[in-house]
């Protein structure tokens, strides 16, 4: 009887434990990696959506430009989610494209740009295609991550683009597609 009772109770404590390790692993999946990144850059205007906006990641401690030494890059479309584009060294963002960065430990500076020798002509006033296109700072520390960050672009008072990028922690107001940041 002691065998039988034995048994069970070995059975009993097997599945209890195996239970127990499977919420455990669920629950780290769940958890939001503070070495992941997601940088997102909604659609706008055909115009805008062509023109790329390039990464700058630097050390925020020593100002040393890190985006290819601390960070991987990984590419979705929201609009096509089975497309996307594995790891590469490229770091731009076209409109509604999303960037999936892996981070090393540490704080840094990020900020986006587009030179003027690479804005796309079309449609654009003639003012924008002058002047290199630059964003502000946002700090981000693996220690007390964002999850998700949007990069738009920037619009004078009237609402016309001005020829900028502006990066933020809160999605950008949407009417049809992705509203300028107004300075």
């Amino acid at each position: 009887m002691k065998t039988k009772k034995t048994e069970l109770f070995s059975i009993a404590l097997f599945l209890l434990l195996f239970l127990n390790g499977i919420c455990l692993y669920a629950e780290d999946e769940v958890r939001h990696n503070p070495w992941s990144l997601i940088i997102y850059r909604p659609e706008n205007s055909w115009q805008i959506n062509e023109t790329r906006c390039y990464l700058k990641f630097e050390d925020a401690e020593t100002g040393e430009d890190v985006t290819y030494t601390k960070s991987k890059a990984n590419y979705s479309w929201v609009s096509e989610p089975n497309k996307g584009i594995p790891y590469e060294r490229n770091y731009y963002l076209c409109g509604g494209m999303a960037m999936h960065l892996l981070l090393k430990k540490g704080s840094y500076k990020i900020s986006f740009y587009t030179p003027k020798e690479k804005i796309s002509a079309q449609g654009l006033s003639k003012e924008l295609l002058k002047k290199d296109w630059n964003s502000n700072t946002f700090l981000y520390d693996t220690e007390n991550p964002a999850k998700v960050i949007f990069v738009s672009p920037t619009a004078n008072e009237n609402g016309f683009y001005d020829g900028g990028w502006h990066i933020d922690h809160k999605a950008p107001k949407f009417f049809r597609f992705t509203k300028p940041e107004r300075e």
